[in-house]
């Protein structure tokens, strides 16, 4: 750092990582020197900010046929305070949350701000719950955990399905466009010509930093989903946290041009409450990274750009590959850009070295590159990398407010907990699992594993290093890190596999449930669930091998496995709303083939 604070590589004002670790018992106690910024009380003292110092300013923007539908800081708080006069009047409050079933949009915010404006609780689902039929139960289970006085969508028709389900009779359904619903409907119109007055202000004097914002989902990959309580302490403390030691980003007005999903925390609580604490620009994105909807984000980006890009992996790898071949594209990515934020999973070092090479031949310098660790409950950001560092994998040290106990095993693999201003009071309507989630000290059990970069040095950080939930032991007593394993052999089988599920637990052995890609498995035939083709097998048979002569022990080595016929299901919960495989649910959906991996006389039998 020079004599401002500025880093000599990315020309931007940052706190240099700092790290304590004390030892208390059997495990260490990880924190940060660096202090916490003065932190709000409500995301509303953010927008009256705002719409005060700066009402012309832009803050919510998203596509209007060939334009775009802007709305500034003082319309924002306009519109926020008719739509929460409006809940106010039909006696919404902390008890009575609203479920919101379509993805992300001004008047999707718009509604969510109101609500957190009059302290009422907002369920933002996601939206495969409504739009695909099988996964229509998951949304049953939602409603029927919320239990809301209203529920939200942009288009009635679009939803009609959904809104049709029984578990809606009762609940005020409210619409952008009503046209086409199945049960009578409230225009959100109706809502933005509230009349703000004195109940409004009550209502919104009782909001305070321990009043729930959010009931958040968990993706469900261990059990049902689980409703995290959000709270507006929640929130702003965890924006404090990361200006504390990314200063630059006060530096300026900031934009985003962001697709992620508002179900999840990552898009609905860290990113767009960024833009609102910094009085910046949320341009929403309503492409993704898929074949059918990446050339929408492209067109974004080419029209609005940004100075901060949030994505998780594939996005960039398929930003990457644009960027290729579209010079506008890349000359617009990265002419303003500071800060390249990636998440979910750890970043491709090919993809990595692209992105810095593109930004040196654009802008001349490298912008910021770097992730953070942090769950749903966490807010979500509880542990970042705040340096440059020029590689992927590393997670940093705790934020500011943050403490980790970190309790390793022989290998200084460290199972993770937290405790800070970020952390969820638990969950909702779930007394026993809200108990389960806290060790006696009161810190969270994440269920995660990390390591030091450096155990002499810990302001060197830590890298992730699996779920120690899914670690299990066999029978001889030796523990199997799952997570791990679970990676090396799909790296190891790429090209053959969709994914697969890591078996064994109070086994001998380990084993592995493949799910095969559809386009090797042709020609195949079928064995009660289980998938016989002689190629595809003998291929798996041949990288398991090599993968068994090179493991160091039985918590390594593979020794059977069995070619799913069947895909993971959704509308069973086999697949989360983050696309990820629910391991539990598939072991008990499929326990026949579970024994069936364990019989040695099976015809469907990969023995290795």
């Amino acid at each position: 750092m020079d004599i401002t604070g500025k880093d000599p590589t990315t020309g931007l004002r940052l706190v240099p990582p700092s790290a304590a670790v004390e030892r208390r018992g059997e495990a260490l106690r990880m924190t940060t020197a660096a202090p916490l910024d003065p932190t709000v009380e409500t995301t509303a003292v953010w927008l009256h900010r705002w719409a005060q110092e700066t009402p012309g300013q832009v803050f919510l923007s998203e596509r209007a046929g060939e334009g775009w539908r802007d709305l500034t800081y003082a319309q924002v708080l306009s519109q926020v305070r008719a739509v929460a006069a409006s809940l106010v009047a039909r006696g919404l409050g902390p008890d009575t949350p609203i479920a919101i079933l379509s993805g992300n949009g001004v008047d999707h915010a718009i509604l969510s701000y109101a609500a957190q404006y009059a302290g009422v609780p907002t369920s933002p689902l996601a939206e495969q719950y409504s739009l695909i039929e099988e996964a229509q139960p998951r949304l049953d289970y939602a409603i029927r955990k919320l239990a809301p006085a209203m529920a939200f969508v942009s288009d009635a028709a679009r939803y009609a399905s959904a809104l049709a389900r029984p578990v809606f009779e009762g609940v005020e359904i409210v619409a952008v466009a009503p046209e086409g619903a199945p049960r009578p409907v409230t225009p959100f119109a109706e809502l933005l010509a509230g009349e703000p007055g004195p109940a409004l202000e009550a209502a919104h004097a009782r909001v305070g930093p321990d009043t729930v914002a959010k009931i958040l989902f968990t993706s469900g990959s261990s059990s049902d989903p689980k409703g995290v309580l959000t709270t507006q302490r929640m929130m702003c403390a965890n924006q404090a946290q990361m200006l504390s030691v990314l200063p630059f980003l006060k530096d300026r007005p900031q934009r985003i041009v962001d697709w992620l999903p508002w179900n999840h925390v990552f898009g609905g609580s860290h990113n767009i409450n960024m833009m609102l604490a910094l009085g910046g620009t949320m341009s929403i994105d309503h492409g993704r990274p898929t074949a059918a909807d990446f050339a929408t984000s492209a067109a974004n980006i080419r029209a609005r750009g940004g100075t901060i890009s949030f994505n998780v992996p594939v996005g960039f790898s398929m930003l990457v590959q644009a960027m290729e071949a579209d010079r506008e594209l890349r000359e617009a990515y990265f002419r303003d850009l500071d800060l390249i934020f990636y998440a979910g999973a750890s970043l491709p070092q090919a993809v990595w070295t692209r992105l810095e090479e593109m930004a040196l031949e654009v802008r001349g310098r490298l912008p910021l590159m770097i992730t953070s660790w942090g769950m749903t409950e966490t807010a979500p950001a509880a542990i970042m990398l705040h340096e440059p560092i020029g590689r992927s994998g590393v997670i940093g040290v705790p934020l500011p407010g943050v403490e980790a106990k970190l309790i390793p095993d022989a290998e200084m693999r460290c199972e993770l907990r937290v405790k800070g201003p970020n952390v969820m009071p638990g969950y909702h309507r779930d007394p026993e699992r809200s108990a389960a989630a806290f060790d006696a000290e009161g810190f969270l059990i994440t269920g995660d594993a990390v390591r030091f970069v450096d155990p002499d040095d810990p302001a060197r950080g830590l890298t992730f290093d699996g779920r120690v939930s899914e670690d299990f032991k066999l029978t001889t007593g030796t523990w199997v890190q799952a997570g791990r394993l679970r990676m090396e052999a799909l790296d190891a089988l790429r090209g053959l596999v969709q994914d697969v599920v890591i078996c064994g637990h109070d086994r001998g052995e380990i084993g592995l449930m493949i799910f095969p890609r559809p386009d090797r498995a042709r020609g195949a035939t079928t064995s009660e669930g289980a998938l016989i083709d002689a190629h595809l097998q003998a291929e798996i048979e041949a990288v398991l091998n090599r993968l068994a002569e090179a493991a160091t022990g039985s918590a390594r080595r593979v020794s059977r496995a069995l070619i799913l016929a069947e895909p993971p299901s959704l509308k069973d919960g086999e697949i989360t709303d983050k696309g990820s495989l629910n391991p539990r649910r598939i072991l008990t959906r499929r326990a026949a083939l579970l024994e069936r991996l364990y019989d040695n006389e099976d015809p469907a039998l990969i023995r290795v």
